[in-house]
């Protein structure tokens, strides 16, 4: 039968140390504490945290150090131990290592492996009431994590061939992160605060020029600064322009048309309600300027919420959908007209042959500069800008959807982060979440669970 002091290290998974006493506390909310009092074993102390190496004693503290370790069954685990300081010909003076914890943590590293998992996975607020810890605490257990797991960060950039450049938002006010990531892998390979030319220049400065020189292929959206750094860095590698961005631009250029639309028709309205200087009460039933003015304000409105009705493909329209695009065909024949033209880029940018992608391309060229329609007329000389980089697209197939599925999960664990003080455990958590490392929970074997 096993002793009660073996028991307790198989518990609290504390390998390579002496348990020396240990207790059990209850305060007065009746929330019980297991204080376990332990020591390293001689081979395990007095080990550089830097370096490992085992160094002379420089001095030892007089007050015992506390870890949390993980609750067992409910009930808090604490750890105790006089920590010791140690002389490190290469490092100095250092707090000598112990082999339950990562350096500079008080907790155990159980403790910031399950903190890391949970964050992740579920709710912060659930997680740091499970854990029954601070969410910032959390958040310090991720940056851990990341250093335990991924000690060479370099080793992301190994291989890389087809990487896809994007930003996001993580903040309001114009607060962004620039993601770099591998399409061959579909993980985030780098991450850093900020999106211009410099910030992206980063990245690539840290890589090797050999490692800069196979990159084969760039997909991203049309931004200058990002052009810039290629431009620079990489100039041999294919520039690629997803169609997905290209028909976003088109959508925000239809969302402008509607605006535009919409403001005109309440215009209308508004003059047309001025003349009338109708008195009080109801509108007689055959009052045909009456039903003339409630038209007009009909079509204003049906405009200013016809915004995804406009953004969605005829095949994906609902029925109402369908009859409001029908009545603005009838109304607005302008808003409507850029409608089809959305639709004609989004169908020609659908097809795999290159070559017809080209016809294409200057058909639509020509409707959209002779449309009248100002914010078409400039979309068709930006897509005339990038057409290169689009073809580029449709011949090689790199998508940024994956970039952009990457980016949806960003924006979760941005949420989950909600109230970070520091970017850096934020990106951390992205970095772990958007790739394919597996976190070693105790008693899980050796390959762990998978970081989300």
């Amino acid at each position: 039968m096993a002793s009660a002091v073996t028991l307790l290290k198989k518990f609290a998974n504390v390998n390579h140390c002496v348990i020396d006493s240990f207790e059990f506390v209850t305060n007065a909310a009746n929330i019980a504490t297991l204080k376990i009092h332990l020591h390293p074993l001689k081979s395990y102390s007095d080990r550089c945290p830097v370096c490992g190496k085992r160094c002379p004693v420089y001095d030892v503290s007089t007050t015992e150090c506390k870890w949390r370790a993980l609750d067992f069954g409910g009930i808090i685990v604490e750890l105790y131990y006089c920590t010791k300081r140690v002389e490190c010909p290469e490092h100095g003076v250092k707090t000598a290592s112990v082999p339950w914890a990562f350096n500079g943590s008080r907790f155990t590293k159980d403790f910031d492996m399950m903190a890391t998992f949970l964050a992740l996975n579920i709710n912060r607020s659930v997680a740091a009431k499970l854990l029954r810890c601070d969410w910032h605490t959390i958040m310090r257990c991720i940056s851990r994590a990341r250093e335990f797991l991924e000690p060479d960060k370099s080793k992301r950039y190994e291989g890389l061939k087809h990487i896809g450049i994007d930003e996001t938002s993580y903040r309001k006010g114009h607060s962004y992160i620039t993601v770099v990531v591998n399409h061959d892998t579909n993980t985030v390979v780098w991450c850093s605060q900020g999106h211009n030319s410099e910030t992206l220049n980063k990245f690539f400065e840290e890589l090797t020029q050999e490692q800069r020189d196979g990159i084969e292929a760039v997909s991203a959206d049309g931004a200058k600064w990002i052009d810039a750094s290629i431009s620079k860095y990489i100039p041999n590698a294919i520039r690629c322009v997803d169609p997905f961005h290209v028909v976003s631009w088109a959508n925000e250029s239809l969302d402008a048309l509607r605006k535009e639309a919409w403001r005109d028709a309440y215009s209308e309205y508004t003059s047309r309600k001025k003349e009338e200087n109708r008195g009080k009460g109801r509108p007689k039933s055959d009052d045909a300027s009456a039903a003339e003015l409630k038209e007009l304000k009909a079509k204003a409105e049906d405009i200013k919420k016809s915004v995804y009705t406009l953004g969605k493909a005829p095949e994906h329209l609902t029925e109402n959908q369908r009859l409001k695009l029908e009545f603005i065909s009838n109304t607005d024949k302008r808003l409507f007209r850029g409608y089809t033209l959305k639709e004609q880029l989004r169908l020609a940018l659908k097809i795999k042959d290159k070559s017809e992608v080209e016809k294409e391309l200057q058909r639509f060229f020509w409707r959209a500069t002779h449309s009248r329609i100002s914010v078409f007329k400039e979309l068709a000389y930006k897509i005339r800008r990038h057409e290169g980089n689009i073809l580029n697209t449709i011949e090689t197939q790199l998508s940024n959807a994956r970039v952009e599925s990457i980016n949806n999960k960003i924006k979760l664990f941005i949420r989950k982060a909600y109230g970070f003080r520091n970017i850096q455990n934020m990106i951390d958590m992205i970095m772990l979440g958007c790739s394919k490392i597996f976190i070693p929970l105790p008693n899980r074997g050796e390959n762990g669970l998978k970081a989300a």
